[in-house]
């Protein structure tokens, strides 16, 4: 089993910044992708960004140039700086792991943060 841990979230004002870190920890394959989804209210979940334990990493067109994920493969722990936040960003954002083992697929989930941008 895997444990996912966010911290960072809050409110800020447009234009400020935040930085969320997630935490992993427990039975986890070095080879794996972590990620940063996030949920509007009405809104599906969508990717906002994720990086492979290589460094590999992809974005939202919505936050590339605004948004930086970052791994410390030491720690098992994941960050996302977030800079120039827009209203349009406040959501809960969720932490992702998944990697495969044995051609399974195993998929664990953060509680959840929340990101609220006043305007």
């Amino acid at each position: 089993q895997v444990r996912l841990v966010e911290s960072g979230g809050g409110l800020v004002q447009a234009g400020g910044s935040l930085k969320l870190s997630c935490a992993a920890s427990g039975n986890i394959l070095s080879s794996n992708t972590m990620g940063w989804y996030r949920q509007a209210p009405g809104n599906q979940r969508e990717l906002v960004a994720h990086i492979s334990s290589a460094g590999v990493t992809d974005y939202a067109d919505s936050v590339k140039g605004r948004f930086t994920i970052s791994r410390d493969n030491a720690k098992n722990t994941v960050y996302l700086q977030m800079n120039s936040l827009e209203p349009e960003d406040t959501a809960v954002y969720s932490c992702n792991m998944f990697f495969l083992r044995f051609s399974v697929k195993y998929d664990y989930w953060g509680q959840g943060t929340q990101v609220t941008v006043s305007s």
